[in-house]
């Protein structure tokens, strides 16, 4: 399904959304590899610390010929450092430049980014103009439905934005006050939708099943979806809704030895990028949340957690392999024909079966940046 975001074509209108401390170029590449995802935007960067060259913007911004096309999203309120930051991206064959105007937390809203932006639509309009002059790529902007129920005010923003150049808009369908809490609101994503002539909308929040995507469409009419935790929390959600928007067929969820495949594949290229072992401390996080689809977990869980090596990494999977199997072959009544689908009994912190969940925690991280 090609989608355009102003001379910008895609393969499909299904794209990865930031997600502070995980949308890394090794969570991208395995995205882009199994499939489905049309555009990938990087972790949310301080437009200021990217001019300043600071190690850290840098390796948000990491990619490589594999990680294409790629989206950068920026945040801050002095429109000459946005201006010059967007300059810079641009420079480095970045394909769009994406404004943060929904970010809820205090660190980023109290220096005049973020959701922040949304109760200045001056301010923001101007900012949003400024960047369109200055750089030939398309300019989006991510926004919420507004700072509190009683300032709804996306669409009026989707609006000056729109007559301002701005090439496309995503909506976060909750507000600044609910932070990632309570469920998305459609039919607020639907008024901007409503709201604009002519650019393309992308519906965001909680996507977590291809029926859920096709429900954001349906009930929005917005032109493209934008997925965050629920990439992360299962990196084939881009494949498989695609599959499903076309077909109305759900494909066969992936099983335990292909989940544990792409898992390695995962942690190879976190050593490739951040070495071995600052890339296996940073993988302790993401591992469990791989695990919270392998069906019996608390062994793996145990020891993953503490990882330092890759050669760890492998005796961790083998060990566990086994303990695994021993715990299916013992109560296969706990189990349906996919065990892959259902939680460890044993586990204290029981969640319901991750493969029809309605909403996603954060994940832990900085969340400081989300």
């Amino acid at each position: 399904m090609p989608f355009c975001i102003g001379q910008l074509e895609l393969c499909s209108h299904l794209f990865l959304s930031p997600l502070a401390g995980y949308t890394n170029l090794p969570f991208r590449l395995i995205i882009r590899e199994i499939g489905g995802a049309g555009l990938c935007t990087t972790d949310l960067v301080n437009a200021r610390s990217l001019l300043e060259k600071n190690r850290k913007a840098l390796k948000l911004i990491e990619s490589s010929p594999e990680d294409r096309p790629l989206a950068v999203q920026l945040f801050g309120s002095v429109p000459e450092e946005m201006r010059d930051a967007a300059l810079f991206l641009e420079s480095q064959g970045v394909v769009a430049v994406d404004i943060n105007m929904g970010c809820p937390v205090r660190k980023v809203c109290k220096i005049g980014g973020g959701s922040s932006m949304m109760l200045e639509h001056e301010k923001a309009t101007r900012l949003i103009e400024i960047l369109v002059c200055a750089i030939k790529i398309p300019v989006t902007c991510k926004m919420r439905l507004g700072w509190d129920e009683k300032n709804i005010t996306a669409p009026d923003l989707a609006q000056r934005l729109e007559g301002v150049g701005v090439a496309c808009i995503t909506v976060h369908g909750r507000t600044r006050e609910q932070g990632f809490s309570g469920k998305v609101n459609l039919t607020g994503i639907r008024s901007v939708v409503q709201a604009v002539r002519h650019i393309p909308v992308v519906g965001n929040g909680d996507i977590t099943t291809p029926q859920a995507a096709k429900r954001m469409f349906d009930e929005t009419g917005c032109a493209a979806i934008g997925i965050g935790r629920g990439a992360f929390y299962n990196p084939w959600i881009f494949q498989h809704t695609l599959h499903y928007l076309t077909t109305n067929e759900l494909l066969p969820e992936p099983t335990f030895e292909e989940r544990l495949g792409i898992m390695s594949k995962h942690l190879n290229r976190m050593i490739e990028v951040f070495g071995e072992e600052t890339g296996c401390r940073m993988f302790r996080k993401v591992a469990t949340w791989y695990s919270k689809r392998f069906g019996p977990a608390a062994e793996f869980n145990r020891r993953i957690v503490l990882l330092h090596s890759r050669k760890e990494f492998d005796e961790i999977v083998e060990n566990y392999t086994i303990w695994r199997q021993q715990i299916l072959e013992k109560r296969p009544q706990f189990y349906s024909s996919d065990p892959s689908l259902l939680q460890d009994r044993n586990s204290k912190s029981r969640e319901p079966p991750v493969a029809t969940r309605e909403t996603i925690p954060i994940p832990p991280g900085p969340n400081e940046l989300w």
